[in-house]
């Protein structure tokens, strides 16, 4: 087992003599794990469009937003629990545990037979996610070396391309002409391949503790403890919102909101490095600018098709596809940041990243005024996704680069809960300014249906905000470097 460790670290350790990551030594590891990112990808992207046929067959459309949420809460705890886990005793197996997860939670959801079982399998899937994304970033960590792994994070941005494009059409297709269960129970076939070429090459190059001399890493019982608590604390959150929309139900959400508010602050305090909030140079502010960036840029998104189908007329389909370009230009964003010759500005490419970001937000609600071409949607999400893969895959190069061996896990797990609480945070705050200035009259009513349509400002209010969160996040990007002693 030693000498099998030594091996797995000798990338990291001697970087001049690795090749690519589709060198021989490589090839079989990264074909493995861009597999099971592309898994992943396909999932989010497919499994979104089957979701509101299940519901309503299911007779679930009350309890839908929790067919999201259950997800998002449960790969929360995940996420520390893989940290520690990996860190204690490598990535594999918590790796291997969360594919065999998602894998069964899909089958759950896909075979229910009412609506609770359907949010049971969802929250399956979440822990198979949460424990699989924080094992891969370890797997990086000890598999490749410093050189090669910005390339390597670009291959996980790519991934998502093909995905983003193919996975609703085909999930469309299926669900119209096979039924919704189909895209749930088919997909896990495609586990089998990231299983067969992943977890052999693992085993070979990142299995077993990060030091096999050392004594095992005990379980850090107060992490976990605040894992649960941040997840209860986020379904509370999510429960609160659902109920906030409801005229005659606002006043259930005080509670719940409150309890939730008093879980997940002290939680987070205690997961997230010292200085997260107050953005300390080094790892702080590598973890803190992951949440602004994905925050703000999810909380956007989210609107975007909505205000083009609502106030410029477009069909949903047509208004999903101004969004198609952004796929390729996160990748090529995610392919420059990869380039050796770019690595001595990095700092300076994420502060440019997050410019692109709060400008395309920015720029996004100009085609509320009816002269504003649509296509300026396109264009704007572009660069606003060029910006992203910049930011996202150098946040996690940096963040492999500022972290211990014995820590990566840990701090990658950490990484992924700001990204996600930043995710629901953002979006509640959107989705209730939004609502407060009219725009929840749009639910449930298509265009030209005859219902008033929402107003422009609730658009207004979700965009204009969230692009200032992204400009603080520009300021964020400066203090990315480790302090100078």
């Amino acid at each position: 087992m030693t000498a099998l460790e030594s091996s797995a670290r000798t990338p990291a350790a001697d970087p001049a003599k690795a090749g690519g990551v589709l060198d021989r030594d490589h090839r079989a590891l990264s074909t493995g794990i861009v597999s099971v990112v592309l898994l992943i990808a396909f999932e989010a992207t497919a499994v979104g469009t089957a979701m509101p046929v299940a519901a309503r067959e299911l007779n679930g459309i009350p309890l839908y937003a929790f067919a999201f949420s259950a997800y998002f809460t449960t790969s929360l705890f995940a996420m520390v629990l893989s940290g520690q886990w990996s860190d204690r005793a490598g990535p594999l197996a918590p790796l291997a545990a969360g594919i065999s997860a998602f894998a069964a939670g899909l089958l759950l959801s896909g075979t229910a037979g009412a609506m609770w079982l359907f949010i049971a399998g969802r929250a399956v899937q979440g822990l198979g996610g949460g424990l699989v994304i924080v094992a891969l970033y370890v797997v990086v960590s000890r598999a490749y070396a410093e050189h090669l792994r910005p390339a390597i994070m670009a291959a996980f941005a790519a991934s998502w391309i093909v995905p983003s494009v193919v996975g609703p059409l085909v999930a469309g297709t299926v669900t119209e002409r096979l039924g919704w269960r189909w895209v749930f129970v088919g997909i896990p076939v495609l586990v089998v391949l990231p299983l067969a070429l992943a977890l052999p090459a693992i085993r070979r190059r990142a299995s077993g503790p990060a030091d096999p001399a050392a004594s095992p890493v005990p379980f850090d019982g107060r992490r976990i403890r605040l894992a649960l608590a941040i997840s209860l604390g986020v379904g509370l959150l999510q429960y609160a919102g659902q109920a906030v929309s409801v005229q005659d139900a606002r006043w259930l959400s005080v509670l719940p909101a409150a309890a939730g508010a008093a879980l997940v602050v002290p939680a987070v305090r205690g997961l997230l490095p010292r200085g997260t909030y107050r953005a300390a140079r080094g790892l702080p502010s590598v973890v803190l600018l992951r949440g602004v960036a994905a925050g703000s840029f999810v909380a956007a998104e989210s609107f975007v098709p909505l205000m083009l189908v609502s106030e410029r007329g477009l069909s949903p389909t047509l208004a999903g596809l101004s969004l198609a370009v952004g796929g390729a230009a996160w990748a090529l964003g995610s392919y420059i940041q990869a380039r050796p010759r770019v690595e001595p500005y990095r700092e300076r490419l994420v502060v440019l990243g997050m410019l692109l970001v709060a400008a395309a937000i920015a720029a996004v609600p100009s085609v509320l005024i009816p002269s504003v071409p649509v296509w300026t949607v396109g264009v704007a999400w572009g660069f606003g996704c060029l910006g992203m893969g910049l930011v996202i895959a150098s946040t996690s190069v940096l963040l492999l680069k500022l972290s211990a061996p014995e820590e990566v896990g840990a701090n990658s797990a950490a990484l992924q809960i700001s990204d996600g609480l930043a995710n629901v945070l953002l979006l509640a705050a959107g989705g209730a300014a939004f609502a407060a200035l009219g725009g929840g009259s749009a639910a449930g009513h298509a265009p030209g249906a005859g219902a008033a349509g929402p107003h422009p400002a609730a658009f207004a209010a979700v965009f204009l905000p969230v692009a200032a969160v992204a400009l603080a996040g520009a300021w964020v990007a400066t203090r990315l470097g480790a302090r100078e002693r």
